[in-house]
């Protein structure tokens, strides 16, 4: 072997060694299996998406609570690759609605879990020092976050809420006796007005202390190795300094994502070049920093364009240089004629998703192999 070719040989491998050594979770002490779902979403980005659906086996349109189901395994025969549960009713109810509402998740979660699948958790967290609930209501909402984060005056209140978080998370065991790794994706949707986390009912400094804290006070003092956590704003930015304007830090996360209704037919408005854009910039920050990246939230409302799962979702996610582990789309809801995001059946939308299915780049459950091995 002649020197130069040793030399490329050499920094190939440093090269590759280097940026191994920086994909990683930002949890030294994460378990096994969280480590594995992180490198596995990220290999398996290379060349194809996961798809998720939001509460897809919690209910669907016109049932709830039934084993087994999801709309989506109804009308392609496999549940979706990414379930996506909700932590909205572990705060601002009885200890005794808490209880129930952890182990109602706890069993979606483990059952998951146990077909192979992959779950995505967010958290429309209801104002914790105020009514209004998790929107923002101008005649009674407080802005919160400058009074649960330390120092502010209802911060107990608020590490008591994740003390029920974290005995949440630690007690999602497995078929296999494992503790259940999740994507965590807290204060979703920062960059808009509607949540009273977002943008103008907090300081970019106050967002970041909240951000700190949570992700220190599960990590560090309450012990939960299984999350892998997940920063997604809406889609209110256009380049990468937008994009990371009340970022927290590196150390502080391991996902990045984000949310876009508005470009991709909302009102049927279609921006699909301004998408792609955000998609790019989320996913090429993602890669220079070692973090996974996800398009955390998007969906077509009732499904009116019927064309739109390979014409709109998919030519946006297949673009150059975009790079997500996973899609997501919102619920399904059980008794609205209209608020609906996947195909249920009989609804005329299904010979697209079906090709949007066989497509090779998706992935549903199904296709999951040891994605925790």
């Amino acid at each position: 072997m002649n020197l130069k070719y040793l030399l490329i040989t050499l920094t190939g491998l440093f090269v590759n060694a280097a940026t191994a050594q920086q994909r990683n979770l930002i949890d030294p002490l994460a378990t096994k299996e969280t480590k594995s779902l992180f490198k596995n979403l990220y290999k398996l980005s290379e060349k194809h998406t996961l798809f998720g659906h939001q509460h897809a086996t919690e209910y669907g349109h016109g049932w709830s609570g039934e084993a087994n189901r999801s709309d989506v395994k109804s009308v392609v025969g496999s549940h979706p690759a990414v379930i996506g549960i909700d932590l909205s009713e572990m705060s601002g109810q009885p200890q005794e609605q808490i209880e129930k509402t952890k182990e109602h998740l706890r069993k979606n979660v483990i059952d998951t879990y146990n077909r192979g699948g992959v779950t995505t958790v967010a958290w429309h967290f209801s104002n914790p020092v105020s009514p209004g609930g998790f929107y923002w209501v101008d005649s009674v909402s407080l802005p919160a976050v400058k009074y649960i984060i330390p120092g502010g005056k209802e911060h107990a209140k608020y590490v008591k809420i994740l003390n029920d978080v974290a005995d949440w998370a630690k007690s999602l065991k497995g078929a296999d006796g494992k503790l259940v790794p999740v994507i965590f994706r807290p204060y979703h949707e920062f960059d808009g007005d509607w949540f009273w986390w977002g943008k103008s009912h907090c300081t970019v400094d106050e967002f970041k202390a909240l951000w700190k804290f949570t992700v220190s006070y599960l990590r560090d003092t309450a012990g939960v190795h299984n999350f892998i956590y997940a920063f997604s704003p809406d889609n209110q930015f256009n380049s990468e300094q937008e994009y990371l304007a009340r970022f927290p830090g590196n150390e502080w996360v391991d996902m990045l994502g984000m949310d876009n209704y508005g470009d991709m037919g909302r009102y049927g408005k279609y921006n699909l070049d301004a998408a792609i854009n955000k998609l790019r910039i989320v996913s090429a920050y993602a890669q220079k920093n070692g973090k996974l990246a996800a398009f955390t939230e998007t969906g077509l409302e009732s499904l009116s364009n019927p064309n739109w799962w390979n014409d709109v979702l998919l030519k946006v996610m297949k673009s150059d240089k975009i790079r997500m582990s996973y899609v997501l789309v919102w619920r399904n809801d059980t008794k609205s004629a209209t608020h609906f995001y996947a195909p249920y059946p009989g609804h005329p939308n299904i010979p697209d998703f079906q090709k949007f299915y066989d497509d090779p780049y998706t992935l549903f459950e199904k296709d999951l192999k040891a994605i925790y091995k």
